[in-house]
């Protein structure tokens, strides 16, 4: 009998080896933009080869539960592709190239915090401060707020400046300019388009949840978004970017990051997400994303020699301590609502067993007496 792994095991190796492909794919992308690639031309390529990879598992696995298309819901993915395709990605490389990896990965979680918020404004979710749950949302989000606003204004002294190994030889990242501290570049002004890129995020993350009750065909959803993401970077492109040079890979470290990006962090990521939310819960997979940026601190530092600011470090730590309140909050909201179901369960059962019996007691009975008994 062979060695059998506990799905519980399997479920956290597969968060690991999630937050590891991602925090590579801030660092790629860092690579990918020290090298010149358009900003534009990236997400469209990253986009298509999504869009490639996910298509066949969408259309042959999803054939049942997939409902025939109609125009409200190509318009309702045409929304969701501006919101979580355009915005957030275009966003998160504009920040990107302004700031570093480590704090772009430090500021995305805060999108559980911005999530919550978004969903009080509209009165999806209530905020209950007479319970414990609710003092640690809006905690949670305050520190989370307070963590972006302080790596936005506040940059601070350098606290970790490695040698950039770049400046050595290496045969995947030759001549590659070092990361450094993205030197020339508005930092402040690279924080509000991460902040830009989160609140994205948590919006697609809100608007997208009534949509999947109906339409619950999810590799289906994002075949769509990632076309109509193609389609709206190809407009802005028309516009923005005329250089037919921009187009064209340079190098095999271009080709590996736009690889990387569609297939590792929009295709392959996206699945093994899925399968962890399904069998671990939502919580569970939130609760591994400092894990993330704990990898691309170390890996950008590595690779990329990237600094590290005092602003930055306290930012992320108020940010990571907010995201925990947070997601503990969500865990005892999630106990209060099991604890009132089974207390509910028995006298539901008790009123379902009386019904049913007033029911069969007055099926002989003519109607105009059962109705005028029900009105009593």
């Amino acid at each position: 009998m062979g060695f059998a792994i506990s799905e519980k095991l399997q479920l956290h190796l597969a968060m690991l080896a999630l937050q590891f492909g991602y925090a590579g794919f801030h660092v790629v992308s860092r690579a990918a933009l020290n090298m010149g690639i358009s900003k534009i031309v990236f997400p469209v390529y990253r986009n298509i080869l999504a869009l490639l990879l996910l298509l066949p598992f969408a259309y042959f696995l999803e054939k049942k539960e997939r409902p025939p298309p109609t125009w409200s819901y190509m318009f309702q993915f045409f929304m969701l592709a501006v919101i979580g395709i355009t915005a957030n990605q275009g966003f998160y490389l504009l920040g990107l190239d302004h700031t570093s990896p480590t704090f772009a990965s430090a500021i995305q979680n805060s999108v559980p915090a911005i999530t919550f918020l978004m969903a009080v404004v509209l009165r999806i979710e209530t905020v209950r401060m007479n319970r414990k749950d609710g003092v640690a949302k809006v905690c949670g989000t305050l520190l989370c707020v307070a963590g972006a606003s302080v790596i936005t204004l506040y940059k601070g002294p350098t606290i970790y400046s490695p040698i950039p190994p770049l400046q050595r030889t290496s045969p995947m990242m030759l001549q590659l300019p070092a990361l450094g501290d993205a030197k020339g570049k508005n930092w402040t002004l690279g924080c509000i388009f991460l902040i830009g890129h989160c609140l994205s995020w948590a919006a697609w993350l809100v608007l997208q949840a009534p949509i999947l009750k109906k339409y619950p065909a999810r590799l289906s959803v994002t075949s769509y978004q990632c076309f109509f993401g193609v389609i709206q970077f190809l407009i802005i492109a028309a516009f923005c970017e005329r250089d037919p040079q921009a187009w064209l890979v340079h190098s095999g470290a271009e080709l590996f990051s736009v690889f990387y990006a569609g297939v590792v962090a929009s295709g392959i990521a996206f699945a093994v997400q899925i399968w962890c939310i399904d069998r671990g819960g939502p919580v569970f997979v939130a609760v591994y994303q400092p894990v993330q940026t704990l990898v691309v601190a170390i890996m950008a530092s590595v690779a990329l020699g990237e600094e590290f600011y005092l602003g930055g470090i306290i930012g992320a730590v108020l940010i990571i301590a907010g995201l925990y309140f947070v997601l503990w909050g969500k865990n005892e909201e999630s106990k209060f609502a099991k604890a009132a179901a089974v207390i509910q369960s028995p006298a539901a059962d008790h009123v379902n067993n009386r019904t049913a019996s007033h029911i069969k007691s007055t099926l002989a009975q003519p109607l105009l007496a059962q109705s005028t008994e029900n009105a009593g």
